[in-house]
């Protein structure tokens, strides 16, 4: 019988999928359908971006699941007219690899005070040299699988690397707090923050002003998670009082980032515009057919999305 597989993305990413998508499901060896304009009946999964615009899942009697091609799943998790199964995109080939790069790259522009050589108008010759990675107390908020990757390979570089997590994990070769106590514990002091948590109503303003005071001094942020993690006056405030040293934010409330954003010309704020972690359509249509070849062959799906959690 033939599995079929409707696209539901923009047509943008139709064209970057197509050709990776076919090749990854013709490996798998299953008999299966992929298009763009699939009758609601006949559909078995949805290839699915939240910016396709559909939303109402209840016309597709047959469908067995839902596989995002986003790692984010806060617009869709509490969609009552969903109740197959749905799964997230974890790709280690390219969305993990590039958030990992994107997160090393920034904490050691922060750690090694890169900013005050590569921009100097006064030709400034400061001779003092920045620490070492192992006297740089650097905390990640957030376990999860990108989490996890970034602050294995920063406490691999020497940083002494805190992980926290709204519950408990244990990571070997790192220090791993929880909880509201232990959210407390993993801010003080720290003087470079790295937020990767998800989204959910439980983690918005993780970092408000009571928690960006207990950092060291100076502190910088790198949040190439979600912009609803931090209180944006907030953090405003504290880059003003000169209590943090810099943020690096690659994530919004709003997106685009509204041209009158005060982050945009603040001399401690860098705004990249969501490029820590783009889905690549090779690595990641391997995962999509990897999860369609289990529904079929009746093997649990990889990456499924706990509801209750919203992730």
């Amino acid at each position: 019988m033939t599995t079929t597989i409707l696209f539901a993305a923009p047509e943008d990413a139709w064209d970057a999928y197509r050709a990776p998508l076919t090749e990854a499901l013709d490996a798998t060896g299953i008999d299966y359908r992929l298009a763009r304009d699939i009758p609601a009946e006949e559909v078995d999964y949805v290839v699915y971006a939240p910016s396709s615009g559909l939303t109402d899942f209840t016309p597709f009697p047959r469908l067995k699941a839902v596989l995002s091609l986003w790692a984010g799943v806060e617009k869709i998790v509490g969609n009552p007219k969903l109740t197959v199964p749905l799964a997230r995109m974890v790709d280690d080939e390219g969305l993990t690899q590039g958030m990992v790069e994107y997160v090393t790259g920034h904490v050691l522009r922060h750690h090694l005070g890169m900013d005050a050589h590569i921009v100097n108008p006064a030709h400034a010759w400061v001779n003092k040299a920045p620490p070492l990675a192992r006297e740089r107390p650097v905390t990640v908020l957030g376990l999860g699988m990108l989490g996890r990757a970034c602050a294995r390979q920063l406490a691999q570089i020497g940083f002494p690397v805190t992980g926290w997590s709204r519950t408990p994990r244990e990571i070997e070769g790192l220090r791993c707090l929880s909880g509201s106590e232990g959210l407390s514990e993993a801010l003080a002091g720290a003087q470079i923050v790295v937020t990767l948590l998800p989204f959910t109503p439980q983690t918005e303003n993780t970092l408000g002003a009571t928690e960006l005071a207990q950092l060291a001094e100076g502190a910088c942020i790198v949040n190439p998670g979600r912009g609803q993690l931090i209180d944006d006056e907030a953090l405003l405030a504290a880059l003003d009082s000169g209590r943090l040293g810099h943020a690096t934010l690659d994530v919004f409330r709003i997106e685009p980032l509204p041209q009158d954003h005060p982050f945009w010309d603040h001399p401690k704020v860098t705004v990249t515009p969501h490029i820590a972690a783009e889905t690549r359509a090779d690595s990641a249509s391997r995962v999509i057919a990897e999860n369609v070849r289990r529904g079929v062959t009746g093997e649990p799906l990889l990456h499924l999305v706990d509801r209750d959690a919203g992730y």
